[in-house]
Order: structure tokens, then sequence, then C-alpha cells
């Protein structure tokens, strides 16, 4: 069976996209329709705007949305989805890719939930760290332990674990980590505190978005961040998007039930490689590769 997955943040570079708008039509329409929806030129910071423009929350979560999903509609006929999944904002690509979301729909969430992000991250100082070859029950417990805001966010896969909170919190967690034998606890050169409590102001924001957009039935299961596992109800996808944003995303889990129910192929629609990685790391069975274009 074909898994379909789609990449979050961190997977930008400038350049992305150039090709599919010189090449496409159908790309072109549609990144004109974002400039438009978004009232600003996101294809000049794509396409040749600075790192550091493209580093913008408010740029990178629209851009790798944009990536993904016209990618997907440029493959046609031969994108064919058993199953679906996406790194935390790529779940929202993942949701255009198997119906539950129109492209505009999803343009304008991706939009409003990077806005509420960033305007979270403003509230207080918050950061987040990586956390390698330490067992997550460790990991969880230090979290626990540790004075302040500081949760495991991200299972990204067994032996790579990604922790949120407030700053200090984060520091004395690192330290922790160490101590406990992780072979690095790194902060992460990222705005705010994802996945983690203190996103519960753009949680609410998003939640009142959400409610007012139509999601329709997918042509296939979507395996979703918050819960793991294979879900088709559109009232429950969007109960799971809307926790989506304080909750772990549980990729190590996703992809292994993914793998239980009998997926054998795992392609990755968007830019980078990260989920390729981390798929042969959490099921070295598993077969990943990139979505081409003949």
């Amino acid at each position: 069976m074909n898994a379909y997955i789609f990449p979050g943040q961190g997977a930008q570079f400038v350049g992305m996209g150039l090709d599919l708008y010189e090449n496409y039509p159908i790309a072109q329409e549609l990144f004109e329709k974002a400039n438009e929806i978004l009232g600003f030129s996101i294809t000049d910071i794509m396409f040749e705007g600075t790192p550091e423009e493209l580093k913008q929350t408010k740029v990178t979560q629209p851009a790798i949305f944009l990536h993904s999903v016209i990618l997907s509609k440029v493959l046609g006929d031969s994108f064919k989805p058993d199953m679906v999944a996406g790194h935390s904002l790529g779940e929202f690509s993942a949701l255009v890719a198997n119906g539950v979301l129109n492209f505009e729909d999803g343009l304008k969430l991706v939009s409003q939930r990077a806005l509420a992000m960033q305007k979270a991250c403003e509230v207080q100082p918050s950061t987040m760290a990586a956390v390698l070859a330490l067992a997550d029950d460790v990991v969880e417990k230090i979290c626990k332990e540790t004075p302040g805001i500081v949760v495991a966010a991200n299972y990204n896969c067994p032996g790579q674990l990604v922790i949120s909170g407030e700053v200090e919190a984060i520091n004395t967690a690192c330290e922790k980590m160490k101590e406990a034998g992780a072979r690095r606890a790194l902060v992460l050169p990222v705005g705010g505190a994802f996945h983690s409590p203190l996103m519960e102001p753009a949680r609410e924001e998003l939640a009142a978005a959400i409610e007012n957009t139509e999601f329709s039935t997918p042509s296939c299961p979507i395996y979703q961040n918050v819960t793991t596992t294979a879900v088709v109800d559109p009232e429950e996808i969007k109960k799971n998007l809307i926790s989506q944003l304080t909750a772990p995303v549980k990729w190590t889990q996703s992809v292994q039930n993914m793998v239980k129910d009998g997926a054998t192929l795992f392609t990755e629609v968007g830019p980078g490689k990260v989920l390729q990685g981390l798929v042969k790391k959490i099921d070295s069975s598993a077969q990943a590769t990139a979505a081409t274009l003949e």
C-alpha cells in the first residue's frame, strides 16, 4: 500500500517550487492564486528571497504547504494514496491531498495558523531543543521533574525527540538530559515552543477558523499526529487538528501504525528528505522515497 507523507517546518529552501512554476501551468495558476489569497508575493520569497525572509513562520508554513500541495497536483493521476500523514504543518498538506480541504481553505488555515503561532511566540520567550539517543520515557520523566513548562513535543524516531517550553526550563532540562546520557541536547533556532501548552492562545484562535471551514470526507485515511491511528470522520479530523498545536507530534507511532496497517512504500511529497530518513529509522523494512516528476 502507498503511504504519502508531507513535511513540516524546517524543510524550506530558497528556490523551492520554482521548477514547478516554470514547467507546469497548473502550478503557475495555483502559485498566483496563493499570492492573491495571502496578500503578498510569497513566490518572490520562495523563488529568490533570502533564507532569513523564508525563515519567518508566517512565510515558512504557507511556503512548505504550497510546495507539497502543488507537487501533489502536478503528479496528477500517478498520485494515488492509500493513506496519508503529515508532520505537524504537513498535516494540512495531507488533508488537501486526500480531499478533506480544498486548496483555498487549506492555505487560509495554514496562514492563520502561522500568524497565530507567531503571535503566541511573542507573548513569552520560549524555544525547542532536540534530544538524541535517550529513551522516550527518560526524556518524559526529566520534562516532568523540571520546574517551569517543558514537554516532549516531537517523537520523530526512536532516539530522536524534540522538547518544547520556556527558555529557562529548556536549558535546565537539556543539562539534565546530558547528565542522563543523551548524546546531544541541542537548543534549536526556532521562535517559540510549538506543540506545548504555550501555544494555547494560538490553538484557540485556530480552533475558531477550523470550526468555520468545511471539511469533506477523505479519499483515504489520514494518520493524525495526535491520535496516530487511521481517521476518516471529518468531525474527528477537525478535533484532532485543533488539538495538534498544544499536543505532541507522535510521528514514530504514526509510521508504526501505518506499517502495521499495510503501508509498504512511503513517498515524501514536498521539500527536503527529512521524513524519508525518519521512516527508515522507525522501520528499516519500510521503503521510503521522494515524489518525483517524470
